[in-house]
């Protein structure tokens, strides 16, 4: 049985996890929060956003289960068992089970393939052959050509006459599949209304494809169809091809980017919480007493945005980084090693990150100190802490929901950003500011190697973007100043007629 390995980062992952579904137990118990968070869910963009980042925060956890494979026993050791039974002497004591070196993650074993079928350079998206060429001896004689790949299209035996074929049919099952899929899910989806509904299957498939419910769900059902049919097509042929091509040590692309996703996860969530609890404690503390506190809390956060944030995190890295090479005995293997500084990195960036937020907070505490609740709780004598946990940290909710959601966007470009420069992750870490930083010479490259840097932007760019539209939903939500729901409550979803006409 292998030995699981608890890291740093794939606690946080867990914690976070837990908190998230406390927080929807909570909202759904609470009204406003359910009418609110019903109101995101009406958001067509929104919704389809979700399913993408419910996809990549999916690949993400997948990739936080880490164990350590156990070695096989020693040929000598099972050697020895039988010839001393044999000659009849006291039986050996059973041997120590031995685990690897490397660490591995669920994800890695699920792409074993891709992660073991490493070339020896660059090779374009789909190819067979090598992208540069090489001297080779054919027939005694010395030519220079494009080496064919050891593992890319290998099942081929005349690569120039059935690459086309192969790769179009092999397209198409894997499209046929998705859509097959994504059919078959889509069934099971409606069957289940009907069940709710108590009506027909025929009734229940107009209403949900005119979109009379408060649910998007053609806009969900299309961004559904639209992955199922992307995965199949990759399902269908990463066994055989390197989908997106190799980079200079010949590794697979695809499974470089997949294996980013749970670094830009992580950044983005760990650090958003990381940068909460100061935010919420210094602007809270800085509107309410107000006076020498607000000064000292103002004049503390003003020091620190005036240093430059890239030189500050900068100076942090390097410090981790010292403290890590002098203490290796404290890691078993490298990806330890590399995860603690990509968990510091995080509190990191939350630690230098949070005087935005607490301005922010400190303006709204400072305006709902002087509303006639407040002034009356403290007529009746209830203590600070008790009107900052009851009144005022509760109507700051919104400020920090909204702020935490759009923020982690910008964390995991500010990720990148640190990574490309050099102050990021640990190289040996997998993250898109490590694949760009890795792609930026091969642009000036003639011909241009345009897939890694490709790759990575794509990936980066849709979940930044499924983030955002995502935040964007949130804030006109959370917002009091853009409620218009207030004056337009939404109205419940009518199950259809039992006779199949329309609600």
């Amino acid at each position: 049985m292998p030995k699981f390995v608890f890291l740093p980062t794939d606690l946080a992952l867990c914690a976070q996890l837990l908190v998230l579904a406390l927080y929807l137990r909570h909202a759904l118990r609470t009204p406003l929060l359910r009418q609110t968070w019903r109101y995101v869910a009406k958001d067509a963009a929104a919704m389809s956003a979700g399913v993408v980042l419910a996809l990549f925060v999916l690949v993400a956890l997948v990739d936080s289960i880490h164990f350590r494979p156990l070695l096989p026993p020693a040929a000598s050791a099972s050697a020895a068992a039988p010839a001393a039974a044999a000659s009849g002497a006291a039986t050996p004591a059973a041997p120590v089970a031995a685990y690897s070196t490397r660490t591995l993650s669920l994800l890695d074993l699920l792409l074993t393939g891709p992660r073991q079928e490493r070339e020896k350079t660059y090779s374009v998206p789909l190819a067979t052959h090598q992208f540069s060429k090489e001297s080779m001896l054919q027939n005694g004689v010395s030519v220079r050509d494009f080496p064919r790949l050891q593992f890319g299209g290998k099942h081929l035996t005349a690569p120039e006459s059935q690459w086309g074929a192969d790769v179009a049919q092999r397209s198409l099952q894997g499209l046929a599949g998705g859509a097959l899929v994504a059919l078959l899910a889509g069934t099971l989806l409606v069957v289940r209304q009907a069940r709710v509904w108590r009506v027909g299957f025929s009734a229940v498939l107009p209403t949900l494809w005119r979109g009379e419910v408060a649910f998007p769900v053609r806009a969900v059902g299309g961004t559904l169809l639209v992955l199922a049919l992307l995965v199949g097509w990759v399902a269908a042929l990463w066994p055989h091809y390197h989908v997106m091509g190799t980079d200079q040590t010949g590794n697979d692309v695809l499974f470089l980017a997949l294996k980013s996703i749970r670094t830009a996860v992580v950044i983005g969530s760990l650090a958003t919480l990381s940068t909460i609890p100061l935010a919420v404690v210094f602007g809270i503390l800085a509107g309410y007493f107000k006076g020498w506190v607000d000064d000292a809390i103002q004049y503390f956060y003003t020091v620190l945005s005036s240093i430059p944030s890239v030189l500050l995190i900068s100076a942090f890295v390097l410090m981790i980084q010292v403290f890590i090479d002098k203490n290796p005995q404290m890691f078993e293997t490298g990806l330890e090693r590399g995860d603690v500084r990509l968990f510091l990195l995080a509190a990191i960036l939350g630690i230098t990150g949070w005087a935005s937020l607490a301005r922010l907070l400190r303006a709204e505490t400072l305006k709902l100190g002087e509303l006639d609740y407040v002034q009356a709780a403290r007529a009746f004598g209830v203590s600070d802490f008790g009107i900052m946990r009851r009144h005022i940290l509760p109507n700051l909710t919104h400020v920090i929901v909204i702020v935490a959601v759009l923020d982690f966007s910008g964390l995991v470009l500010y990720e990148a950003v640190l990574s490309y420069v050099g102050v990021g992750v640990d190289p040996n870490t997998n993250s898109f500011g490590v694949m760009i930083n890795g792609a930026r010479n091969e642009m000036s490259r003639d011909p241009v190697i345009w897939w890694t840097l490709t790759t990575a932007f794509g990936f980066m760019v849709a979940l930044v973007l499924s983030m955002t539209l995502f935040a964007s939903a949130v804030r006109e939500a959370f917002d009091p100043r853009a409620r218009a729901f207030r004056v337009r409550p939404l109205k419940a979803p009518k199950a259809p007629a039992a006779n199949g006409a329309a609600p």
